[in-house]
């Protein structure tokens, strides 16, 4: 286990004016409510590069990749020099640069690491996305920079590293981090926080499965994890207040060769930069 730390993280808050603009919305019609709602669930924050990422954003050769799939491009980020690739993958309204700490470590182990601005995040061009474009990402970024040995991902990256794995990426282990699992619980857990009815839950479900024609379900961690057969290690906080530990369990459990590692105290996002964390990872992707 990690060194508890002093005050976790807490659990991100939908702002007071969303809460009532969809509650105003919900009033006039649900179809209006729906549509409301997930505009905002497929709406990232931009935040502010912090001055720690400098670093990494300075020394990474960055270019503009095109993905076909979802006629978009995202932002890549080349960090190192090696022949040796990994591959990091940021959460829900993210950076490339937010792993920074796991890329410096494994630069100095030898390898070079690739990440990305998924769309609508950091520098990618874009309002709106959801994680079929994060994967779709991935598997584009294979072709252009790959092969790689390891992928790393975080959150909604941990999801989306699993689910393109399953998809047809080719890396001989994966870590996931503070990972989402079921669909439906982050469906529900997001209408929770915007105070609607728990019918929405299910409403914007089929919202999006209409609109993008594909089920949802079949994006939830664990159902990837039954299709994996290379060793994955999950990592996950036990004070996550974003991510119950419970998906990462859960993950595990479904896994045909993974390996679970618990800390405490880390919340959902000082985990990425723990030193006991990292060690863990380095010591995971080193063995043969």
């Amino acid at each position: 286990m990690a060194k508890k730390a002093i005050n976790p993280t807490k659990s991100l808050k939908i702002p007071q004016i969303i809460i009532i603009s969809a509650k105003i919305c919900a009033f006039v019609s649900t179809k209006l409510a729906t549509k409301f709602a997930a505009r905002i669930f497929t709406t990232p924050i931009k935040h502010k590069v912090p001055k720690r990422e400098f670093e990494m954003d300075r020394k990474s050769i960055q270019k503009n990749v095109y993905v076909p799939a979802i006629n978009k491009s995202v932002v890549t980020y080349h960090y190192g020099q090696s022949e040796r690739k990994v591959l990091l993958v940021h959460g829900w309204s993210g950076r490339g640069t937010q792993l920074f700490k796991i890329a410096d470590e494994l630069l100095a182990n030898g390898y070079t690491t690739i990440s990305f601005d998924a769309p609508a995040h950091g520098k990618s061009q874009g309002k709106t996305t959801i994680m079929s474009e994060f994967i779709a990402s991935i598997l584009e970024i294979e072709k252009q920079f790959g092969p790689f040995e390891f992928a790393i991902g975080h959150s909604l990256g941990g999801m989306s590293v699993l689910n393109a794995v399953k998809d047809g990426l080719k890396v001989n282990k994966a870590v996931i981090i503070g990972s989402g699992d079921i669909v439906q619980d982050i469906l529900d857990e997001f209408i929770f926080k915007l105070k609607l009815n728990n019918e929405y839950s299910s409403r914007l479900r089929i919202f999006f499965e209409d609109l993008y024609k594909l089920k949802m379900d079949e994006f939830s961690a664990y159902r990837a994890a039954q299709k994996i057969k290379i060793p994955v290690l999950v990592i996950h906080d036990n004070d996550d207040p974003e991510v119950s530990v419970k998906a990462g369990i859960h993950i595990y459990e479904n896994l045909e060769n993974g390996s679970l590692f618990l800390t405490d105290g880390l919340g959902h996002r000082k985990i990425l930069g723990n030193q006991i964390v990292i060690k863990k990872i380095l010591e995971f992707i080193k063995i043969n």
